[in-house]
């Protein structure tokens, strides 16, 4: 019989970005468990649907979502929800976020703009997120000031480089995270008891 103290602290983390930035390779390369994909292949059918430039080799899109799991100590485990990238999959963000304490925003360079949508949706909503700029080979690399400024980020916001492939890589975006959103926490309950003491 486990006490509570043997019980994990379970968090719900939001993998999200532009279509082709890497959200479901992020999730596979560090997930614990197989993760379950919603993968369909790329048909004549998204052809002036979907923008494949600077992602001519993708031959598949995520259409609802990508889990996984990871277990940072024995005290904290991460459940990932990858989300879908292309704007008629959109309707899926809502019911994906329900829960969710924080996300990245994975930016690709070849592609920038596209993570715009993501950063406006957990901006509005007030959720943490950090940017994590996935190094693709081949692709122009950025200092990280310099994708900070492109995205027009608050200061406080993380910016960091990954390589959404390699599992130490996505493991440190997601502490990463987890450490962000900790820190905007005990920030807000130190404004919260100044208030009302």
């Amino acid at each position: 019989m486990s006490t509570v103290d043997e019980i994990p602290y379970a968090i719900k983390i939001l993998i999200a970005g532009g279509f082709g930035a890497g959200k479901t390779t992020m999730v596979g390369s560090v997930s614990e468990i197989e993760p379950l994909r919603t993968e369909e292949v790329i048909t004549a059918e998204s052809v002036g649907i979907d923008d494949l430039a600077g992602v001519e080799e993708k031959t598949t899109t995520t259409v609802a979502m990508d889990f996984g799991r990871i277990t940072l100590n024995d005290g904290l485990v991460l459940y990932l929800f990858g989300t879908p990238g292309q704007d008629r999959f959109w309707f899926m963000w809502d019911e994906l976020s329900l829960g969710a304490v924080g996300a990245v925003v994975l930016a690709d360079t070849r592609r920038l703009a596209d993570c715009f949508p993501s950063i406006d949706y957990f901006e509005q909503r007030g959720t943490p997120f950090i940017v994590a700029v996935n190094c693709f080979d081949g692709a122009k690399q950025y200092r990280t000031e310099d994708v900070r400024i492109a995205l027009d980020l608050d200061d406080h916001v993380p910016v960091l480089l990954c390589d959404a492939r390699k599992r130490e890589s996505s493991k440190s975006v997601l502490i990463t995270l987890v450490e962000y959103v900790l820190q905007r926490f005990s920030g807000e309950l130190e404004n919260t008891s100044e208030v009302m003491a």
